[in-house]
């Protein structure tokens, strides 16, 4: 058995928001990595229920949130697909991605 380590690192103000964030998976080839935001669900099968955490370092500019929750849907719309095969749930959420693009018009994003 194997056991690896993802480290994510948040350095905050003095009002404990956000301002840099900071990854590394090392056997995925990543290291010290910035990012702007970040989303993290966890599944608590003992309670059936969602654990999360949602961060956007300060400077983060609006457009650039909507782009990212948008392909963060794109990439739930992926999930649903490969771990379900529910082909009813996918075309849903595919639909709920194009109606969120054109109302955010990412195309200028």
């Amino acid at each position: 058995m194997k056991e690896t380590n993802v480290t994510i690192n948040v350095t905050l103000d003095e009002n404990n928001i956000p301002e840099k964030i900071i990854w590394s998976a090392p056997d995925g080839g990543v290291s010290d990595f910035p990012a702007k935001a970040m989303l993290l669900s966890l599944w608590d099968s003992n309670n059936k229920e969602s654990l999360k955490m949602d961060l956007w370092v300060k400077d983060m500019p609006v457009e650039e949130m909507k782009n990212f929750i948008f392909q963060t849907f794109m990439s739930m719309k992926n999930t649903v697909q490969k771990s379900t095969s529910d082909k009813n749930l996918t075309n849903l959420v595919d639909d709920f991605c194009k109606e969120f693009k054109r109302i955010i018009d990412i195309d200028k994003v």
